[in-house]
């Protein structure tokens, strides 16, 4: 007797089972770029140049204050960073189950797109509710970020974080009492 055959492409999986576990897999990836547009609006509410809620500054409050780049980018890097730190931690109990390399690899590719998403959307909200720029001052005079490298903190501090705490893990893994003893 043979079971019925299905396509995973355009039948429903039997059970929910497949099928399921693919949406699931796919949220690894759109929730940090979902939460990149919260990022970025934080990064422009907190960040100098923007509504500089961090340091009340009113001198590093113009986009133009070349003292104001490097804490804007900082700014930034902090919500990256904490964004990557609670991504891996959400991923840790995770790596023991099926698929876990997949789940890592689309952690780490949303978080590289949560961080594009999250410059983009600050861009965009100091172009809505930011002063408006001086055209005598060129394109110094934007809320923008000054090193991308910063871009690459999210997916960078999810990949490190992951790997320390699946080190840890193998480390304090206690061997099971009624296993055989290695040679």
């Amino acid at each position: 007797m043979t079971l019925p055959a299905w396509n995973s492409q355009t039948d429903a999986a039997p059970d929910g089972g497949i099928a399921r576990q693919g949406g699931r897999q796919l949220s690894w990836l759109a929730l940090p770029g979902a939460s990149g547009v919260v990022l970025g609006l934080a990064w422009w509410l907190l960040a100098p140049g923007g509504l500089n809620l961090v340091s009340g500054n009113p001198e590093l409050a113009a986009t133009a204050n070349p003292e104001s780049w490097l804490p804007r980018d900082l700014v930034l890097a902090g919500l990256f960073l904490l964004a990557g730190c609670s991504t891996a931690v959400l991923l840790d109990g995770k790596n023991r189950k099926p698929d876990a390399l997949r789940r890592i690899v689309l952690a780490i590719a949303g978080g590289a797109l949560g961080g594009v998403i999250a410059w983009l959307s600050g861009l965009l909200a100091a172009q809505w509710w930011g002063p408006a720029l001086d055209p005598a001052l060129g394109a110094d005079d934007a809320f923008s970020l000054r090193s991308f490298a910063v871009l690459c903190l999210w997916p960078g501090s999810t990949a490190l974080v992951t790997f320390l705490l699946n080190l840890w893990s193998l480390m304090t893994d206690k061997p099971d009492p009624g296993a055989p003893a290695r040679p």
